[in-house]
């Protein structure tokens, strides 16, 4: 069982940062934060695998504790080349620790993004990444993923996002803060997170974030799971 999150029990010093006592409770922390995390994980699995073949490659960008990967090698009937990476050194050491503890073949590296030479891919999964990376670079993001996948290549990408109408946003916001509540979180831990997020996590709309994948490249781009202000998109590289 993870260890339990209570990070934001005592008044915060800093902004948000995936450092060592974030990665120690990072497993608890995001089941009990994001809504349908494992529903949508589960989905995104399947999806993998079925744009998959032997000898093929994923990367998982933002790849935190390895759970996407380490699942995805524990189910896979044939061997695949699974690549992480993070640029949090913590997240990066707990995920290589994991990996070896369930026999898994899985590489995590620790680097930048923007900065590390993607392989080329059959599948390239981003589970709540792109939303910190600053806005005048994720453009810059999405292209790099284009041009790693092989045609007919598979994006899955997990995002929080705004809602179009302000009223509508308002109340799916204070509808996640109960739903956050309901988890054992309290007003004031709810509340620490969120000054603590500030401007690290930068939202875009739905319909933003698909006219940024479009403007990638991608012809196919579709949400595939939401609820609320948490959505799961799936896009595809065009075949030759």
């Amino acid at each position: 069982m993870p260890a339990k999150d209570e990070i934001f029990q005592k008044p915060i010093q800093k902004q948000f940062a995936f450092d060592d006592r974030v990665a120690a409770v990072f497993d608890d922390m995001i089941e009990r934060s994001v809504p349908l995390y494992k529903e949508t994980t589960a989905l995104f699995l399947a999806l993998a695998k079925r744009a998959l073949s032997e000898g093929g490659t994923v990367l998982d960008l933002g790849s935190s504790t390895g759970n996407f990967l380490i699942e995805l090698a524990q189910s896979l009937p044939f061997s695949a080349r699974l690549v992480g990476i993070d640029n949090a050194p913590a997240m990066v050491a707990l995920a290589q620790k994991k990996a070896q503890a369930h026999g898994v073949d899985v590489r995590f590296v620790e680097a930048d993004m923007l900065a590390w030479p993607f392989p080329e891919c059959d599948v390239i999964y981003a589970g709540y990444t792109l939303q910190f990376v600053r806005p005048l670079q994720r453009g810059e993001a999405v292209e790099k993923i284009y041009k790693a996948l092989k045609p007919g290549g598979l994006f899955l990408m997990s995002e929080k996002v705004l809602m179009e109408d302000k009223w509508l946003n308002k109340q799916i916001i204070d509808i996640y803060y109960d739903y956050k509540k309901s988890r054992g979180y309290s007003e004031t831990e709810i509340a620490r997170k969120r000054e603590a997020l500030e401007n690290v996590l930068v939202p875009y709309t739905i319909e933003e974030n698909k006219k940024m994948l479009k403007s990638a490249g991608f012809v196919s781009v579709d949400t595939v799971a939401q609820w609320g202000n948490f959505t799961a998109f799936a896009a595809r590289k065009e075949e030759v």
